[in-house]
């Protein structure tokens, strides 16, 4: 905990400074969902294939991060966390010609998640 998920437009991945945004994120995560340094993992996975509305491929860039925490965070860090997160993103995102359609959220792990570390 947490399990951070960031999906994005594979076409963006060159404007994406993942590594920043892994390390600041966490620093938020820590920060506001008083969540263990070591306890933060991000999986980034590229999407080669995107759509937005009616639009031709291309020319957009879609990112959506999800958190999975334990349960027992408030609503008002819920939301703190994902308006940083979504600072961050423009931080270390910026696509050259592609607009940028970026999201997250934060949903409770069910109480049957369990980790292993070996």
């Amino acid at each position: 905990m947490p399990q951070i998920t960031v999906d994005y437009t594979a076409a963006a991945g060159a404007a994406f400074d993942k590594a920043g945004f892994a390390r600041a994120l966490h620093t938020a995560v820590v920060e506001i969902a008083a969540a263990k340094p070591e306890a933060c993992k991000t999986l980034f996975r590229a999407a080669d294939d995107t759509a937005y509305g009616y639009a031709e491929e291309g020319g957009h860039a879609i990112v959506h991060v999800t958190f999975g925490l334990l349960a027992g965070r408030t609503e008002e860090t819920k939301a703190k966390l994902t308006e940083t997160t979504l600072e961050l993103l423009r931080a270390h995102l910026k696509p050259e010609g592609l607009v940028l359609h970026a999201s997250a959220e934060v949903r409770d792990l069910d109480p049957s998640y369990w980790k292993y570390e070996g």
